[in-house]
């Protein structure tokens, strides 16, 4: 538990650099050019460098199906949900999609391999890989319809590298075609390049951010659902497959991340309050640390006992 708290110190060490340099230097460093410097540039080589990272294998397939099944299953409901408690349509995207965008990179894995050790390496890595696909997809389409019509938001899923990568990265995967030592290292450091932009962005956006600036009615139906609704939701349907405790246990641990940066790729870049989602991540960030105790008993008591 402590060196996952360490580990997640040192890796958001760089939103402190981000808003830092737009304190700094305020207009002059520019959040929406960083955005599209990430999504369109570097986050390509999170992709790949992300299915380099374990083989895939059919036994494994079903876990991050599951995933994505319990997410659509449960966003129609909430998308209902968003047009009962919020009459603006852009407050509505981001109910509807923020936290189904958990961190399931950065916070996920490492919080797996603490919990659960190096076992969980191989399913937390094919949730985030499966994340990526709810993202770019439900995510770029629902952030979009905050602001354009449906078909501007669906030609928006076209136009984002990322999906198109994924499916060239896992035919690579699958079919185990050889990646020279270089290549894989230049994968590597565009992934880690992506990765601390991520963070930086977060940092930029977090600059001006009072109090005063937070939307009760957002902040209180976007964290319950996060940390309440999810996760039982979750734990129930779950509790009708007949997969081991021990996957049950990941899954679940991987609902409850707290909501991704990712989030803020695409509230900036298709203008859906980037500042209200960057709002949300913070305080969801915050949230989990006391509600990892919570988490890792519930974890210890029913799935690892």
């Amino acid at each position: 538990m402590i060196s996952t708290l360490s580990s997640l110190i040192f890796v958001y060490f760089f939103i402190l650099l981000g808003y830092t340099a737009k304190r700094l230097f305020k207009e002059d460093i520019n959040s929406k050019s960083l955005t599209i410097l990430s999504v369109y540039f570097l986050q390509p080589f999170v992709t790949i460098w992300g299915f380099s990272t374990a083989q895939l294998h059919l036994e494994h397939a079903f876990v991050p199906l599951l995933y994505l099944g319990i997410i659509i299953f449960l966003l129609f409901p909430t998308i209902l949900l968003s047009k009962l408690l919020f009459d603006d349509v852009k407050e509505r995207a981001i109910f509807s999609i923020a936290g189904f965008v958990g961190n399931t990179g950065n916070i996920g894995i490492p919080l797996g391999l603490a919990l659960f050790g190096e076992e969980s390496i191989i399913y937390t890595t094919l949730i985030n890989i499966a994340n990526v696909f709810i993202v770019y997809i439900i995510g770029v389409y629902i952030y979009s319809r905050g602001s354009l019509s449906i078909k501007e938001s669906l030609i928006n899923i076209i136009k984002i590298p990322i999906i198109p990568v994924s499916i060239i990265a896992i035919a690579i995967n699958i079919y185990q075609i050889p990646i020279a030592v270089q290549i894989q290292e230049f994968f590597k450091m565009g992934a880690y390049a992506g990765i601390v932009i991520q963070l930086f962005l977060l940092g930029t956006f977090l600059q001006g951010i009072t109090i005063r600036s937070i939307k009760l009615r957002l902040f209180i139906g976007a964290i319950s659902q996060k940390f309440i609704l999810i996760p039982i939701a979750t734990a129930t349907i779950l509790s009708f497959t007949t997969l081991p405790l021990f996957v049950q246990g990941i899954i679940f641990m991987e609902m409850m991340t707290p909501l991704a940066i990712a989030n803020i790729n695409l509230a900036s870049l298709y203008d859906c309050r980037p500042k209200d989602v960057t709002i949300l991540i913070l305080l969801s960030t915050l949230l989990f640390m006391p509600l990892l105790f919570i988490l890792t008993y519930i974890i210890d008591f029913y799935y690892l006992s």
